[in-house]
């Protein structure tokens, strides 16, 4: 229990660092973006800890499941950004990223293997996107030791869990990460105000 509360600080700490270098030259909402990026994560882990406690992972997987979109959606409505999460080895078939996305998250895992810090790790662009102009965020989310209960390698996820991801997820990919990965993104949009 320890471990996990220690591993939802260093998450939190990781997902609201600020490059430095992009303290003073990024545009000036990308701070509300990061804000909005790394208030969801933490949130999710507090749930996924709390029924992991009750239910064991594989009850955990069913409130990932909902929880996550939920708290996505609320993020939504009160930031007026779209939030979801995205990942090149998605288990929902709703979490594949479009080619701006997963240009980013193909950066992501360059620079993390040459090295980068994960907490650096993010991109804020104005692009255009289907005929209007947007302001689009990702950052990267890192694997911790409580996403191997489903997430990990064969000898971190129980039979238990495979067989209810297999059940929910038919074509999930999102397995066989170890600590330290990225994981996927945040992915914000909005039109630009």
């Amino acid at each position: 229990m320890k471990f996990q509360i220690l591993a939802l600080g260093l998450l939190a700490q990781a997902l609201v660092s600020v490059p430095a270098a992009a303290q003073g030259s990024e545009p000036p909402w990308v701070p509300q973006a990061r804000s909005v990026a790394t208030s969801v994560p933490p949130k999710l882990l507090a749930v996924l800890q709390d029924e992991i406690v009750r239910n064991g992972p594989e009850g955990a997987i069913s409130t990932c499941r909902d929880q996550a979109p939920a708290l996505a959606r609320a993020a939504s409505e009160q930031s007026g950004w779209q939030v979801r999460r995205v990942s090149l080895r998605n288990r929902n078939p709703k979490a594949v990223p479009d080619a701006w996305e997963r240009a980013a998250l193909e950066d992501f895992d360059r620079r993390a293997a040459a090295g980068e810090p994960l907490a650096r790790l993010e991109r804020a662009e104005t692009v255009e996107k289907d005929g209007r102009t947007v302001q689009r965020y990702m950052r990267a989310l890192p694997t911790i030791d409580l996403c191997m209960n489903c997430h990990g390698t064969p000898d971190r996820v129980t039979d238990a869990v495979t067989a209810r991801l297999k059940s929910l997820y038919p074509d999930d990919r999102a397995v066989g990460y170890r600590v330290g990965e990225i994981r996927g993104a945040m992915t914000l949009v909005r039109s630009v105000p």
